[in-house]
This record gives structure tokens, C-alpha cells and sequence, in this order.
């Protein structure tokens, strides 16, 4: 359009017409007489804006990236550290799964032998190396604990309480050489005492020196005077060595404990002992015998053999 004087009278007269629309559209509010003109506009070029903004992002999100790219590195290390994190809790879930599974076998064996425990976890453990083998337990005075109550834990014996503090006790394990426990056959009534040696078996002594006893049989704990230091019915070990009786008073006996003492987590303090004597039903399912595998072996005469006379 060339610049004339209808061109610039044009130009006054559009800009006036637009000055007008946008004082009636704000003086009209929400019932502008321009609404609907107003969403025609949008219905018309809105996919334009549309088209012009979807080929225009890549290029707004390399500019994004090249600008934030100090902050993007600092959001991948980040991401790192949450990694890790998680890992660390997804530990911490298997410990948990763990923990629940020893509650679970604890909760089971006290209900069995009718103990009232009180649940612990293990928070320190004595030295190996040193005088004695020990562990702390988080529950003390304050929970109800006092000096000589038998430990337990899913599998079995753990020990004895030997000091007690406001929140914390110490126990004394049964693997420890200063360690004795009064026990009793399973389905007999062969009676003895059971010894720590360490990381070693223990040793038992039974009272009757002509006691017939096999590998694989098993002990509980025969119980104490008042049910203290020991309970009865607690699951000891099983026999996996017996020495000759060789004429003596006693017998000696070595026992595979059933509670690992270099695993120990959840405990259980008994607190309130049984009305009667569980006997053996504290004890786990023997384990089923496997069947020993027969090989029949059939021979087929080769064809290369000479034929008997009755073949022929």
C-alpha cells in the first residue's frame, strides 16, 4: 500500500475502531459484546499457535538445556544420592523381612512351650577372643527383665541374664565354658548337664553312664528350681558324637546347639514360665528320611553272541 493521504486516514480510522472495541470489551466484563468474536478468533488461529509452538519447543528445550545445564548435573548427582538411598532401603526391607520371619519362629516356639517372653533385639555382642561369650539385649529392668531368666529365640536355648541394667541386660550364651545347663533326652528321661566349649560342640555328661544314646537324638533343657535360671522343654541341640561308655559313672555326649550364636538378632526373655512341663513339644519336626535311590541294572545279550542251544 503506498503512503497517500487515504492510506494514513485509513490507518487513524482502524487504530480509533480498535481503541473503542477494547473499552467496550472491558467495560462489558464477562458479558462483552466481543465474547464471541473473541472464540471465533481463538477456534481460527489457535492450531497455528499451536503448529508455531510444537516447531519452536526443540529449540526452546536445547536453549533450556544448554542454559540449565549446571543445575542438570546437579540434579544427576541427585538422582544418584536417591539411588543409593533406596538401595539402602530395600536393605533395610530385607532386614526387616528377616526380623519378622525370627519373631515369627519366636512367637511360635513361646506359644508352644506356654513362655511369656519378652521380645528383644540384640545390640551388642562380647568379644569371642576375651573371657566370656556375651551379648547386650535392648530391654532391661524397666521392661521386666531380672538376673537368671532363660533367653531364647526361634531355634532355641541362647543363654541366660546375667546383669541387668534400667534399659539394657547382658546375657551370658550357652556356648560360653562358664556356661551350665541341666538337660534331659527327648522321650527318655536321661538326665545330664550340658557345658559351653566355645565355637565347639557342647559337652554333655549324663548322669547314667550305660544311657543308650545314637547321633541324632536330641535334648531340651530339663529345668531349674523355681524355673530359675532355666525353664524346662527349651530345644538344646542334637547329639552328633558319642564317646564310649568305657565303664565310667557318666557318659560324654557332644551336642550341635540348634542356635547359632554368631547370628543372634531377635531373642525372646522368658519372663513368665510355663504352668507344666512342655516336654518335647517345643522341639522342631524331625526331618523326613530320604529314600535311598535303587539302580536295577538289566543285561541284554549282544547280537554278536553265540546262541545257546535252545535258540538254535
Amino acid at each position: 500500500m503506498r503512503d497517500t493521504k487515504e492510506s494514513r486516514l485509513l490507518l487513524v480510522l482502524l487504530v480509533a475502531i480498535a481503541f473503542a472495541l477494547i473499552t467496550v470489551d472491558i467495560r462489558g466484563g464477562r458479558n462483552s459484546p466481543v465474547d464471541g468474536a473473541r472464540h471465533a478468533a481463538a477456534a481460527v488461529f489457535g492450531p497455528v499457535e499451536n503448529g508455531l509452538s510444537s516447531a519452536v519447543e526443540p529449540v526452546g528445550n536445547a536453549v533450556s538445556a544448554i542454559r540449565d545445564s549446571g543445575s542438570r548435573h546437579d540434579r544427576l548427582a541427585a538422582l544418584e544420592k536417591e539411588n543409593a538411598a533406596l538401595k539402602a532401603k530395600l536393605g533395610s526391607d530385607d532386614r526387616n523381612r528377616s526380623r519378622l520371619k525370627q519373631l515369627d519362629k519366636l512367637l511360635k516356639v513361646a506359644g508352644e512351650g506356654q513362655y511369656g517372653i519378652k521380645g528383644a533385639q540384640v545390640i551388642a555382642i562380647g568379644s569371642a577372643q576375651g573371657f566370656s561369650w556375651t551379648i547386650t539385649i535392648d530391654a532391661g529392668a524397666n521392661d521386666g527383665i531380672k538376673r537368671d531368666m532363660t533367653v531364647l529365640n526361634g531355634d532355641g536355648l541362647v543363654g541366660r541374664v546375667t546383669t541387668v541394667g534400667p534399659s539394657t541386660s547382658t546375657v551370658l550364651l550357652a556356648n560360653d565354658p562358664d556356661f551350665t545347663v541341666g538337660t534331659r533326652m527327648e522321650a527318655g528321661d536321661e538326665l545330664g548337664f550340658a557345658s559351653g566349649q566355645g565355637d565347639r560342640p557342647l559337652r554333655v555328661e549324663l548322669l547314667n553312664g550305660k544311657a543308650e544314646v545314637k547321633k541324632g537324638d536330641r535334648l531340651v533343657t530339663f529345668g531349674s528350681q523355681a524355673d530359675k535360671p532355666f525353664v524346662p522343654g527349651v530345644p538344646v541341640g542334637v547329639v552328633s558324637r558319642v564317646d564310649p561308655s568305657g565303664g565310667g559313672l557318666t557318659r560324654t555326649l557332644y551336642v550341635t546347639p540348634y542356635v547359632s550364636f554368631t547370628k543372634l538378632d531377635i531373642v525372646g526373655v522368658v519372663v513368665a514360665p510355663p504352668k507344666n512341663d512342655p516336654r518335647d513339644t517345643v522341639l522342631p519336626a524331625k526331618p523326613k528320611p530320604v529314600p535311598t535311590p535303587t539302580v536295577t541294572v538289566t543285561v541284554t545279550p549282544s547280537a554278536d553272541a553265540p546262541a545257546t542251544d535252545e535258540q538254535q
